[in-house]
């Protein structure tokens, strides 16, 4: 017997650096072509920390540490898919190049203000660099 539909669990990652924030042009929908943090759905048997660095490994070509928590944002309205919780952190870069693949067409170091942001991505960047 199924239980209750419960929220979905992702993550978002922000990685700052020199010129701005580690950001990809997401490659399908929501918001396909628009700019977003790395970030997905958290699988099961792993912690949202463990998801974050493979999500930011995945989408960015770089691997990263979890520095601190940013945030849980849980607007039932902040992904179109569905009610959809993410656990957001910021990240250091240990090693690697910046190279798009998984989902992401395209990834750069950008400015977050001079483009138009997928989700809340917006808040989350404004929550990280407080």
């Amino acid at each position: 017997m199924a239980g209750p539909e419960t929220p979905k669990l992702m993550v978002d990652v922000v990685i700052p650096a020199e010129r701005g924030v580690v950001l990809i042009r997401r490659a399908s929908e929501p918001f396909e072509g628009k700019w977003a943090l790395p970030g997905g759905f958290v699988e099961v048997g792993e912690t949202v920390e463990e998801a974050a660095d493979r999500e930011a490994a995945e989408e960015t070509g770089l691997a990263v540490e979890v520095a601190r928590l940013i945030g849980v944002y849980s607007d039932p309205e902040r992904d179109p898919r569905g009610h959809n919780v993410s656990v957001a952190f910021l990240a250091r870069v240990l090693s690697g190049e910046l190279a798009a693949s998984s989902d992401a067409a395209e990834v750069a170091v950008l400015d977050p203000s001079s483009v138009e942001l997928a989700f809340d991505h917006a808040r989350i960047i404004q929550d990280a660099l407080r």
